[in-house]
């Protein structure tokens, strides 16, 4: 990273700050005045109609009676949001790559022709939800070798993400830009996703089973994050939002052990960035469940997702992928389902 790369990162994210809320700051924090944001552009206030929101935030808790769905505090979104008033159903993967997911292991079309059938499965299951189709695209990738820089990480050229977003495209889809940052960190990849990121269909997703300390390569153990890392890139998200006048950007966390994220309750929301805390763990349904309920449903954020492996979720008994009617018995719903 350049210097001058170096000291706008630093910049902008002093700036930023004043963008979000902690889970357990009050709303009245929204309405404190800062001087050193007079010179911003004047913060877009949240216009959907607030009973509809919190109705659909109540009805996702599912029915949970141990106060921690819906959470509290919960900013009301900008208007455009597509959360929760929709399900994202969304196909992951890498272009150059059958093993990382679907999305390299199809020529476009029957990415779509299998996508389609996941999106009306979903829509049969929850009539009341309206699914939006996502292509999930890994645009930084962890390696095995160090590389030229010694990150152990691989970013994809234009080229690639640019035929993600033309699949994105045939099937009037949002886009997912994942980034598992190996050995390198956010203030220096995020930054290099700006153009796209500006993109009103274009949302961000963070991997931290791939965020690696201490000079460990990826893959040798699992990598974790902590509030810090999920509020600088709400916040980039945020501002961007802010300066080029978007609907709310939305942010998916991987997670499938405690340890990949760390000091959950100090992780910030605001009205320009939509978090979902994703179980991404693969394997039998009774171990699915388990981390969702111990990882996800205890350590409320935002929003919640859960991933579904064809093949992983397959190798033990008994032997089967679940069913959407089955996660919607989850607490809270999952309001994004990833396949991979």
């Amino acid at each position: 990273m350049t210097l001058f790369t170096k000291i706008f990162s630093a910049a902008f994210f002093v700036i930023s700050l004043a963008g979000c809320q902690s889970n357990e700051t009050s709303n009245a924090a929204q309405n404190t005045s800062d001087s050193t944001l007079t010179q911003q552009k004047e913060v877009k206030k949240p216009v959907e109609d607030s009973a509809t929101y919190y109705a659909k935030l109540l009805s996702i808790a599912n029915g949970d009676t141990n106060g921690y769905w819906p959470i509290k505090n919960n900013p009301q979104p900008l208007k455009g949001a597509i959360l929760p008033y929709n399900r994202i159903v969304a196909y992951y993967g890498n272009l150059y790559s059958k093993k990382m997911g679907i999305l390299g292991e199809f020529p476009p079309a029957e990415v779509w022709r299998r996508l389609n059938e996941e999106v009306k499965a979903w829509e049969k299951a929850d009539s009341l939800t309206p699914v939006v189709p996502a292509i999930h695209y890994i645009a930084v990738v962890a390696q095995g070798s160090a590389g030229k820089d010694g990150k152990y990480r691989t970013r994809m050229p234009e080229k690639q993400i640019d035929s993600a977003l033309t699949i994105a495209k045939m099937g009037n889809a949002i886009v997912f830009l994942d980034v598992q940052i190996a050995l390198s960190d956010f203030e220096s990849e995020i930054p290099l996703l700006e153009k796209y990121l500006k993109m009103p269909n274009v949302h961000l997703g963070i991997d931290p089973e791939f965020a690696m300390h201490d000079g460990v390569a990826p893959g040798r153990k699992i990598g974790s994050i902590d509030a810090k890392d999920i509020n600088y890139c709400s916040q980039y998200l945020a501002q961007l939002v802010k300066d080029n006048n978007l609907p709310p950007k939305i942010l998916i966390v991987h997670r499938f052990t405690q340890g990949m994220v760390k000091k959950y309750s100090e992780v910030e929301l605001c009205p320009e960035v939509q978090i979902v805390i994703n179980m991404d763990g693969w394997g039998e349904p009774v171990l699915k469940f388990s981390t969702y309920k111990l990882y996800i449903y205890r350590e409320p954020v935002q929003f919640t997702g859960f991933k579904l492996f064809y093949k992983n979720d397959l190798k033990k008994a008994p032997n089967r992928m679940l069913t959407p009617e089955e996660l919607l018995k989850l607490k809270p719903n999952p309001i994004y389902i990833q396949y991979q």
